[in-house]
């Protein structure tokens, strides 16, 4: 490592400062355990700090180490997911899970390249686990240390992680030689309580004379805005009921929503009237043909790329199709509690237990 300016030793120092004595207090802070700093990073990529913090304490509850967490079934663990979204996340974990109890005989890998190349293991989960839990020198790069840097040096662009590599040139000279893991958590506190998205709160930065958009006034403006294009999707749904069960499927192992259980349905096609959309579906999934329909509810639901709304009939079917063991059942309304839906459809299934 090369000799630090006295400069970058004094960004690094009151920045350290602040944290120790600003810090929110948070039930994964309290640990050094890799296991739980892991299931904490990974539930706060696109979630906020209070969302997870009731997700992450039951989590521990049911899976309070490792091995628990590799034994446990992939529908309990996408189950206990549901809710957080991008379900790929769960599903690299479980993974991850059960290559380190088998590989590495339940003993999580210290080593960069090692840890690294198991499922999920991104350029900042790697290195937030290892700087965090043994104060290896990785800097880790988040949303809010990305937002961070980008106006420490002015750089009127969008938040980009392809861009990842030109400031980890700005921030690896920044890294302190002790308390690296304290560094890190520090940058992306920083981001979160003072470097906020809109009205960052300059007044109380304790860096802001190294901030060159503070002194050029600029803050307000970097990052530069992303343009989101937001994709509206209108779907119906059938809802089945037979003898008090009602009709699930199973979605694919691959694509959107991986294995997750929804009501039989699909997306509405352009032009098409939304009861004439629901035969449809129901004809190309069960064989079956709808024979009256009436509209229950109506759900919208926003996800990162696009908004649906769902449109949930109770059905009533010429015959009722035969449910496959595996990717089909007849579920009493108690029990659908107990599979993960997407959050759209979880939705329907609160409606169906009060109505």
């Amino acid at each position: 490592m090369r000799n630090r300016s006295e400069s970058e030793k004094e960004f690094s120092r009151l920045l350290i400062r602040w944290y120790e004595s600003n810090k929110r207090s948070l039930p994964w802070r309290a640990t050094r355990d890799p296991y739980k700093i892991w299931v904490s990073e990974v539930m706060l990529q696109q979630t906020t700090v209070q969302t997870v913090i009731p997700y992450y304490e039951k989590w521990i509850v049911l899976f309070p180490d490792l091995q628990a967490f590799s034994r446990a079934p992939l529908q309990k663990v996408l189950k206990t997911w549901q809710g957080l979204g991008y379900y790929q996340r769960a599903k690299n974990m479980h993974k991850a899970a059960k290559i380190i109890t088998s590989r590495f005989e339940g003993n999580f890998p210290t080593d960069y390249e090692e840890l690294i190349s198991l499922p999920g293991f991104g350029p900042y989960t790697t290195a937030a686990v290892l700087s965090i839990t043994s104060d290896q020198p990785y800097p880790a790069i988040d949303a809010n240390v990305r937002r961070v840097l980008l106006r420490l040096k002015s750089l009127k662009k969008e938040a980009d992680p392809n861009q990842d590599g030109e400031l980890l040139r700005f921030l690896s000279p920044l890294l302190p030689q002790k308390k690296i893991g304290t560094f890190n958590q520090a940058m992306m506190e920083l981001g979160a309580l003072v470097c906020r998205p809109k009205n960052p709160r300059c007044l109380l930065c304790p860096v802001s004379p190294f901030c060159q958009a503070y002194q050029d006034g600029e803050q307000e403006i970097i990052p530069t805005p992303k343009k989101n294009v937001t994709k509206k999707i209108e779907a119906v749904l059938a809802i089945i009921e037979k003898n008090g069960r009602y009709l699930i499927q199973k979605r694919p192992s691959t694509g959107l929503m991986a294995d997750l259980w929804e009501f039989p349905g699909g997306k509405k096609q352009t032009g098409e009237s939304l009861e004439a959309a629901l035969r449809r579906e129901i004809r190309e999934e069960l064989g079956v043909d709808v024979e009256r329909a009436e509209r229950l509810t109506v759900v919208r639901h926003a996800y990162t790329q696009f908004k649906v709304t769902l449109y949930a009939y109770a059905c009533r079917l010429t015959k009722f199709p035969l449910a496959e063991k595996k990717h089909r059942r007849w579920v009493s309304l108690k029990n659908l509690r107990r599979y993960p839906f997407p959050s759209g459809s979880a939705k329907i299934v609160e409606f169906l237990e009060n109505r």
